[in-house]
This record gives structure tokens, sequence and C-alpha cells, in this order.
């Protein structure tokens, strides 16, 4: 039997026929300058579904712009459970949760990707999952693999852990690397990705370092911790962070933001998105 093409590589056509469906004309004005981009912002609706379909799409998926464009405090938030004993009642609460605050999404470890995305299908909350978690050591195959499933499950952002060693050791091209393994498996997808420094073991030197590889292997947004390490966001991080990726790429603060007046100071440095368990309690306080 003679293959007409490389079934490894029908990915990569269906995204090169993506990007030629936009670039007729579906996207805005800078679609043609940013060709070549993999998350691309389409309004969904009948007129722009229609050429899609017709053009050969027999599904179209959508994850949503950055809820922080709402501008208020709840929509920074990742509403967040990592811990190890999470059971599914406290993730379908934390779910609810998200709906009923308007949370940007739920943060959590792979195993529970595929029900909270059908607990929040249609709500408007975004999945994130964690990858390489919490140490960063996994090679980088492992990421990618992790995430392609994640994504496949219904991940909309996924939160990598950088190889902490290979930085402190000074391997900026093994970093960036693993990074940009993992952005290239979100972007196909239109998903974003952050990325965990883990900034508590990290000099500043480090810590700009691992933001300037971040931003060019493709991240979206550069992340302070893991909040299971030896502490998590600081004010000082948080603006340095900002400082080095400027002002378009994301930064998030986790670890440690417990309050309203913590998460306003993150904020206030530079932060875009905070990762938190005390969420609810933040903005209730908020609204007093």
């Amino acid at each position: 039997m003679t293959r007409l093409f490389d079934p490894d590589r029908l990915e990569d056509i269906l995204t090169e026929i993506g990007h030629k469906v936009v670039a007729s004309g579906l996207t805005t004005e800078e679609a043609s300058e940013r060709l070549g981009c993999s998350t691309l912002t389409v309004q969904l609706c009948h007129e722009n579904l229609t050429p899609m379909v017709s053009a050969g799409a027999c599904r179209v998926g959508g994850c949503g712009a950055d809820p922080t464009e709402v501008g208020n405090l709840a929509s920074y938030f990742d509403h967040t459970i990592l811990k190890p004993d999470a059971t599914v009642e406290e993730v379908d609460t934390l779910c609810a949760e998200a709906v009923t605050h308007s949370f940007a999404s739920v943060c959590v470890n792979g195993c529970w990707v595929s029900r909270c995305a059908e607990v929040l299908s249609g709500s408007g909350v975004l999945v994130c999952a964690v990858i390489g978690f919490p140490l960063g050591a996994t090679v980088t195959e492992a990421k990618v693999f992790e995430t392609q499933r994640l994504v496949e499950d219904g991940a909309c952002e996924i939160d990598m852990v950088i190889n902490i060693g290979a930085l402190k050791g000074g391997d900026d091209s093994y970093v960036q690397g693993d990074i940009a393994a993992v952005a290239q498996a979100c972007h196909r997808y239109g998903t974003r990705l952050k990325v965990i420094l883990e900034t508590c073991l990290l000099t500043d030197e480090e810590v700009e370092r691992g933001s300037r590889l971040a931003k060019a292997a493709g991240a979206d947004f550069v992340k302070t911790s893991t909040g299971f390490s030896k502490s998590g966001a600081t004010v000082h991080h948080v603006a340095l962070m900002r400082k080095t990726v400027g002002p378009v790429l994301g930064v998030k603060a986790s670890g440690g933001v417990s309050d309203h007046a913590t998460a306003q100071a993150m904020i206030d440095a530079g932060a875009s998105r905070i990762g938190a368990s005390a969420s609810v309690a933040i903005v209730r306080a908020d609204a007093d």
C-alpha cells in the first residue's frame, strides 16, 4: 500500500492548514504579521466557523481568551489544589467555587484534568494543569508527553517546572530547549504555557536569566513558585520578572499568597495572574 504522506507529519500538516485558513481573514489585522505564532484569537461565531468547516475542519475547539482581560480581582486567580491527598469531593468544590467567583482557572494535578474539564464545560473557567511537578527534573520527552495528554484531556493552560539544576549550572541551552519543546506542544493546540522558575532557589541573576530563557523559548507566562519548596512568591521576584520579560508576557505569582493585601501587592508589582488556594477568602475580603 502506497502512503500519500507520512502519518507522523499529520499534525504539522493540519497546523499549516489552520494557519492558512485563519490568515485568509478570520483574525484581527495583526494575523498576517503573526503568522507562524501558535496562539490565535478567533471569535467563535457562525460567520467564522462556516469557512473553517468548508476548508475541511471536522472539529473546532477553543480555550478562550485570557480571563484577566476582564479586569476584576477574581479574574486574576488560578484557584488551586495541588496537594497529593486531594479528593474528588475537594476537586468538585474547587470547580464550584471557581464558577461562583468567576476565577480565571482551576489549577490541578493531571489526574483531575478530564473531570474538571467536564464539570467546567461552558462556564468560562479554564482548566490549568501542572507538569514536571514539583521538581522539574523529569526529561523533556516526559514533559512533552504529559502536556499532550493533558491538553487532550481538556487543559487550556499548562504550568511547567523548569529544570532548576540546569539553570543553576549554567546550561541555558538545555533549559531553553526544555521549555521550547513544551511550548510547541502547547501552542499546537492553542494552549498557554506558564513556566515555573522556583524563585526561592535562585539568585536574582538566575531569576532574570530564567525569565529571559522562558521568553525566548515561547512561553506565555513566567511563574514564581510551585508552593512546594522553601518559600513562595515575593514582591521583589515578581517585580524583577516583570522588569525582565517586559509588559506583554504574563507573570504569575504563586505560593504563599493567602490574603488580600498580599495579592494586591503582587498585582501592583506586575503580576497578571495569581495562584492560590485561598482565592475565595481573598476575593471575599476584597468585596468587604
